[in-house]
């Protein structure tokens, strides 16, 4: 990651964590990190450690991609989103889920 990476990543966290709707305050509260740290992270360009960015990965459902490999321009998309809470499903959510989008499907 160069120094430009580092500058795009504070946009990237404010922009996933008002899209979030949440305010500084509950975001570092979820994270264990101070409110002042966190804004030096979104427009300073502080530079997390490597436990603070995967929580906040984590915790903003962001891509990884979307950081690590800018260039690629991979953005958020809601087919990625899909994805990744179809990951928190449990075997009962996964048979509703696949009815309904075949049921969908047909009707088109």
């Amino acid at each position: 990651m160069d120094h430009n990476d580092f500058d795009r990543l504070g946009g990237i966290i404010k922009a996933a964590r008002k899209a979030k709707r949440l305010t500084r305050e509950q975001l570092s509260e979820r994270i264990h990190i101070t409110p002042r740290y966190l804004m030096s992270i979104e427009n300073e360009n502080q530079k997390p450690s490597y436990s603070i960015l995967f929580q906040l990965i984590r915790e903003l459902e962001i891509s990884a991609d979307m950081i690590f490999f800018p260039e690629n321009k991979c953005a958020h998309t809601e087919k990625e989103q899909l994805i990744r809470l179809l990951g928190l499903c449990d075997e009962r959510d996964l048979k509703i889920l696949t009815a309904t989008l075949k049921a969908l499907l047909e009707t088109k």
